[in-house]
């Protein structure tokens, strides 16, 4: 029996290995719990690799092909599935996240990126890569840009964000662009297309005070967090590291303002923007 073809980088090719991953474990009448126990992984990550929820890495790839006899299949395409127009750190989880049923956020700093407009981004990237070229700035704008077009689509993914309040009021770039990024912000929140929440200065301590913090949800996967740090980010699938992490979140959203009262503060804080009045 011929083995699987080599995978067609202008499909989707994630998708695609996912489903060969699939069809070869069960031809070889393993278990996802099989397969990945040479691997020291759950069977839920073998799912999560099969229904294209995580990017199959290359030392995965090499053990696979062993275990299932595939010939070298996983390790060649690898590289079509590496594929990024996103930050090696952030890449995964942008992947996810496009295929995300519900996505909850908090943000420290910056604006989250599926909220920001170009020029916000702009000086995001800009202080990022001080001295990138302006095709690299160029490049990550426009792919952030390209993202937030999931947004597009009227009810999914679920979008609830609860923002600290120095995303408010740290100024990336000028009075003129702050008020743009909030105001847009505030236009999805008060057309319903997200949940936008404060969490103010007052409110001293909180549950994630160590950082940001991004939960996942799927149709057919286990939910995953993604945390990230300075040139770093991982994508965490750990049930009891999930469940922790959700809790904090909750934690978070009954600390913050309400809806009502962070969209009025987020307002105020543009306002005062575009009257160049200044902030604490």
């Amino acid at each position: 029996m011929p083995g699987p073809k080599d995978l067609d980088p202008s499909s989707s090719p994630r998708a695609l290995l996912g489903a060969e991953l699939r069809h070869a474990r069960e031809r070889a009448g393993m278990s996802q719990e099989e397969l990945g126990a040479p691997l020291f992984v759950s069977g839920s990550f073998i799912g999560q690799l099969e229904s294209g929820t995580r990017r199959m890495h290359l030392e995965y790839a090499r053990q696979i092909d062993e275990l299932l006899g595939t010939d070298g299949f996983f390790e060649r395409n690898c590289a079509a599935v590496a594929k990024s127009k996103f930050p090696e750190q952030f890449a995964e989880a942008a992947e996810a996240e496009a295929i995300a049923t519900a996505i909850r956020e908090y943000a420290t700093l910056p604006i989250p990126g599926l909220l920001q407009t170009q020029a916000y981004a702009e000086r995001v990237f800009r202080a990022y890569h001080p001295t990138a070229p302006d095709k690299k700035i160029h490049d990550l704008v426009a792919a952030r840009l390209e993202r937030a077009r999931l947004l597009d689509d009227p009810t999914t993914p679920l979008l609830w964000v609860v923002l600290d309040e120095a995303v408010l009021r740290r100024q990336a770039g000028s009075r003129a662009t702050m008020a743009e990024a909030l105001r847009h912000v505030a236009e999805l929140a008060d057309k319903n297309r997200i949940i936008m929440q404060v969490l103010p200065f007052e409110a001293g301590l909180h549950a994630s005070m160590t950082g940001p913090l991004k939960l996942m949800e799927f149709e057919d996967a286990p939910p995953l967090s993604f945390v990230e740090g300075p040139n770093m980010g991982k994508l965490l699938d750990d049930p009891a590291t999930v469940a922790r992490h959700t809790l904090s979140f909750n934690l978070l959203q009954a600390t913050a303002l309400s809806p009502a009262r962070s969209l009025a503060l987020l307002e105020a804080v543009a306002q005062d923007y575009e009257h160049g009045e200044q902030h604490p």
